[in-house]
C-alpha cells in the first residue's frame, strides 16, 4: 500500500475553509477497482457548502460518513475527518455503493 497523498483545493465545508485533502491508500484494498483518488477528488468536491454533523467525536477529530454522494449515475460513500484547528479533509475510506 502507498503512502497518504496530499492535494490542493479550495472549498468550505462546516462553514470551515479547507485548502488540502489527504488521501489514505486504506481504500485501494478492497475498492481500488471501482475508486479512484480522481473519483475522491469530485467526491469531495461535493462536499463544498455544505454543512454536515459528525458521526462520532474524539480527541479532537470530527468523523464523517457522507452516503449517497453520486457522480455521473453512481452512487458512493465517502468516509472522511475533520481536525480540529486545521484546514484539510481527511479520507479513510471510499467506495460505490
Amino acid at each position: 500500500m502507498n503512502e497518504r497523498r496530499d492535494y490542493k483545493i479550495s472549498i468550505t465545508v462546516n462553514s470551515r475553509a479547507v485548502n488540502r485533502v489527504i488521501i489514505d491508500p486504506h481504500y485501494e484494498l478492497k475498492h481500488g477497482d471501482s475508486v479512484n483518488d480522481e473519483i475522491i477528488l469530485s467526491l469531495i468536491q461535493m462536499l463544498d457548502g455544505k454543512t454536515f454533523t459528525p458521526e462520532v467525536e474524539d480527541d479532537g477529530f470530527q468523523y464523517f460518513k457522507t452516503d449517497p454522494l453520486e457522480l455521473n449515475g453512481v452512487r458512493y460513500r465517502l468516509i472522511w475527518l475533520l481536525e480540529k484547528n486545521e484546514i484539510y479533509i481527511g479520507v479513510i475510506n471510499a467506495f460505490r455503493r
